[in-house]
């Protein structure tokens, strides 16, 4: 069971994700906030009981607290828990901040039900999910950056971790990974273990923004 938490400054909001997502057999909500300040309170009165917080379907715009802080604080409080951003607004600014923040996922409110419970499962079981135009927002800059420091560890990747970490900035998931290069999913999982570790990366996000710049070639 996916245990979500939903926050969300419109009750009808909440009202309507909470009506739809009950209809998933493997997604339980398990509390409902009006502000990040809220939410930081619920997961945290949550975390010992068997109803702890797995994912967190977050809003952006909201008075006391907004998602992004929000995002900040649960994710350093609870570094395990997945945020989800769920939201009318795609500014740019807005997504990169999320993510810089620890969001594993960036989602407009238009969309499918059936597509939000597909999110909330992979990104429990580790997936970034970006809704159609948002991944690249994150990488756009008005700009010219310097060029990009390797990151500790990079060099001690193998050839194959390298091939692994630019298909995973591609945002394939381990099944692709796999086919593409011939290998088990269990061989993939491995890689990516490897590849987090040296990197000292918290999630496939994290590897997947960092992937292009030294993986173009």
């Amino acid at each position: 069971m996916i245990h979500v938490l939903l926050v969300d400054d419109q009750a009808i909001v909440r009202q309507g994700l909470k009506a739809l997502l009950s209809l998933e057999a493997d997604v339980q909500i398990v509390g409902e906030a009006a502000q990040g300040r809220e939410a930081v309170a619920i997961a945290q009165r949550l975390v010992t009981t068997p109803n702890a917080v797995d994912v967190v379907l977050m809003d952006i715009r909201m008075p006391v607290m907004d998602g992004v802080a929000a995002t900040r604080e649960l994710l350093r409080q609870h570094p395990t828990l997945k945020v989800l951003i769920l939201t009318t607004f795609e500014e740019d600014e807005l997504v990169q901040q999320a993510v810089q923040a620890g969001a594993v996922g960036y989602l407009l409110k238009d969309t499918p039900s059936e597509e939000v419970a597909q999110a909330i499962r992979a990104v429990h079981r580790g997936y970034a999910q970006f809704g159609p135009g948002i991944l690249p927002k994150i990488v756009v800059t008005t700009a010219p950056l310097p060029p990009p420091e390797l990151p500790p560890g990079f060099a001690e990747l193998t050839p194959r971790e390298r091939e692994v970490l630019a298909l995973i900035g591609q945002g394939a998931n381990n099944r692709e990974i796999a086919q593409a290069l011939f290998l088990s999913e269990g061989t993939v999982k491995n890689h990516v273990t490897n590849i987090l570790g040296r990197l000292g990366l918290r999630d496939r996000t994290q590897a997947a923004l960092i992937a292009a710049p030294f993986l173009s070639d």
